[in-house]
């Protein structure tokens, strides 16, 4: 092959290669994505969050989403490292990533909203603090929603502090969406089953069917009427689907009633050892289980509005 022949065909391959580069983006245009907002965006839980979503796990690996991150303009430069880290994991389902600083053009056209902890200026001492100090952001979310997201956006609230409150607010101040509004109890579950999971000396994954009651980021109640344990080393041994219930092996009650409750409270009331990878995870996989259904007889606990059913 000569070498004028050679550069022709150099040129050619150059030109479909380019020809398809360029298809390639007018198809992708074509492509609406799922809108993601996530609110208090320069938050650390917002960082670990943003990978998970991105891997095609939460949302599945046939849709593309966009990444909008929300917060005050003072974290700018937070989030614009943010964005720069998410575009540099080069996920074949992120189709972009915006930031956004003013509060009239949040949640525009979003189909997910996810609600972290909200910065605060100064400790909360009384409950009225807290709802004077919840209710004028909650109001501002709830019109933001009300008037920009998409008809059928999916708003999930997670994070340490008053979760139970601020989605009630949302839910008061969006009202159009306040069925499609939930709050994330798995952090608080994933904490219940990782202190049964050391008792019991198993790993906490081995730990299924632990109800949490009341309050999220408050007085709660753990369940473990229904508690199971699978893998469990003892004298009694099955094949993998084989459990035994975990009050069954729990032989010392009064660990159970003082010494576990306690310790459960001690984490709810101060928000330790509920960082960003606890709540990240809590929020993607509570995501991962509204689109695409919970492990089949697995009971996980989620946070949703009491309707006055049995009692509750």
């Amino acid at each position: 092959m000569t070498t004028e022949l050679m550069k022709r065909v150099a040129e050619e391959n150059l030109g479909t290669h380019i020809e398809k580069e360029l298809e390639k983006e007018s198809l992708k245009g074509l492509v609406n994505p799922l809108q993601v907002w996530i609110t208090s965006a320069s938050s650390l839980a917002c960082y670990h969050l943003i990978p998970i979503l991105t891997s095609g796990e939460v949302f599945g690996p046939q849709m593309e989403i966009s990444i909008n991150l929300f917060d005050n303009k003072h974290t700018e430069e937070i989030l614009i490292s943010h964005k720069q880290e998410a575009e540099d994991l080069a996920s074949p389902y992120l189709q972009s990533v915006s930031i956004c600083t003013q509060a009239e053009e949040a949640f525009h056209g979003a189909h997910v909203i996810i609600i972290l902890d909200d910065h605060v200026d100064k400790e909360i001492y009384s409950l009225e603090d807290c709802i004077r100090s919840r209710a004028s952001l909650c109001q501002l979310y709830g019109s933001l929603i009300e008037k920009n997201a998409h008809k059928f956006a999916r708003i999930i609230v997670g994070g340490k502090t008053f979760v139970n409150l601020k989605t009630a607010l949302l839910m008061k101040y969006a009202p159009t969406f306040a069925c499609n509004i939930i709050a994330v109890a798995l952090g608080v579950e994933g904490q219940a089953k990782a202190a049964l999971a050391r008792k019991l000396n198993v790993t906490p994954s081995c730990i299924k069917d632990v109800i949490i009651w009341g309050n999220i980021s408050g007085n709660n109640y753990v369940d473990l009427r229904k508690a199971k344990v699978y893998r469990y080393e003892s004298a009694i041994w099955g094949p993998p689907h084989y459990s035994r219930p975990v009050l069954s092996l729990l032989f010392d009650r009064e660990w159970v009633s003082r010494e576990f409750v306690a310790g459960l409270k001690t984490l709810t009331a101060t928000g330790r050892q509920f960082g960003g990878m606890l709540a990240a995870h809590s929020v993607a996989t509570t995501l991962k289980y509204w689109c695409h259904g919970s492990p089949p007889g697995e009971t996980v606990s989620l946070g949703v509005l009491s309707e006055g059913k049995s009692g509750f």
